[in-house]
This record gives structure tokens, C-alpha cells and sequence, in this order.
């Protein structure tokens, strides 16, 4: 299970951009890294394709690897570390280590 997924508001913990928080647009658990929205900003010279389209300077984010990011907890705000924990149902779910709380998976 992965410790962060998609729409977690998280925290740069190293890097540039450390101290910044924002929220996770995509993760790529293979390449272990993750993009975090008005993080990591790069610019891309692009070219027309076609017509309609129209080309020069985009701004996008690009990805950060995940060991310098870190979830924060929705209740007590603050960066946490997660452990697993079990629903009454027998699911998994993330819980944070400080406040002891569930963190939905959604």
C-alpha cells in the first residue's frame, strides 16, 4: 500500500522547493516519484502539431521523488508518518502516527 496517493495535500520536506505545500496530482509508484501541483515548475518549448494548436514556452510541473515529500494529516494538520491499519470491515487504511486518526485512500 502506498503511503501517498492521489489528492493527498503533502509537504516538500527536501529539495528546492522545501518547507511548500501542495496537493498530489499524479503518482508513479514504479518510478517511486510523485507530481505535486505548483511544485517543481519547468518550462517545456513545444512545437505546433497541428493547425489549431498552438506552440512555444508551457509551464508544468514535473516530478519530485517520493522520500521528499511527506503526507500531512487532514485532522491535525501537521507532516506525518503513516503506518498500516485495519478497517472494521478488514480493509487496509492509512493512519497517522501522531494523532492516531484514519486517513481515507480516495
Amino acid at each position: 500500500m502506498n503511503h501517498i496517493v492521489k489528492n493527498d495535500t503533502v509537504k516538500v520536506i527536501g529539495g528546492n522547493y522545501k518547507g511548500k505545500t501542495g496537493r498530489v496530482i499524479k503518482v508513479m509508484p514504479v518510478e517511486e516519484r510523485v507530481i505535486v501541483e505548483k511544485i517543481q515548475m519547468v518550462k517545456r518549448h513545444t512545437k505546433p502539431r497541428s493547425q489549431a494548436q498552438q506552440g512555444g514556452i508551457v509551464e508544468k510541473e514535473a516530478s519530485i521523488h517520493m522520500s521528499n515529500v511527506m503526507l500531512v494529516c487532514p485532522k491535525c494538520g501537521k507532516p506525518s508518518r503513516t503506518h498500516v491499519g485495519r478497517l472494521s470491515s478488514g480493509k487496509k487504511a492509512r493512519v497517522c502516527n501522531s494523532c492516531d486518526e484514519m486517513i481515507s485512500n480516495e
